[in-house]
């Protein structure tokens, strides 16, 4: 049995509707000015981008949950973006789609702000 990390991406609306059309197996390539994709390592970091900046943004905001390959998600330093809790894997965008050859199961919507 392959060991997984379990995952959160807070995100808005049009991202989730690649997710959904990719059948909830990956995430949707990078746009030219997102470098880095960066899924979060606890759900209540993922909460409060979704509530917080995400309904602003765009009037709803989801958290997702996930699981990856715990030994290829270990290529991927964790980085703290800010408070001890506020922890990110910065996955290079060039290597998103080897990123989601990784993903375990499905992406699902575990939260949902508006």
């Amino acid at each position: 049995m392959t060991e997984t990390l379990t995952l959160w991406r807070p995100t808005g609306p049009q991202e989730l509707a690649l997710v959904e059309a990719s059948g909830w197996r990956e995430w949707p390539p990078r746009r030219p000015d997102q470098p880095i994709f960066y899924p979060v390592l606890n759900e209540r970091y993922a909460i409060l981008i979704a509530r917080d900046w995400n309904v602003p943004a765009s009037g709803v905001g989801y958290v997702t949950r996930f699981e990856v390959e715990r030994q290829f998600a270990s290529r991927y330093p964790v980085q703290q973006a800010g408070g001890r809790d506020i922890l990110e894997l910065w996955v290079p965008a060039e290597e998103l789609a080897e990123f989601n050859r990784h993903i375990v199961g499905t992406i699902e919507v575990v939260h949902e702000f508006r």
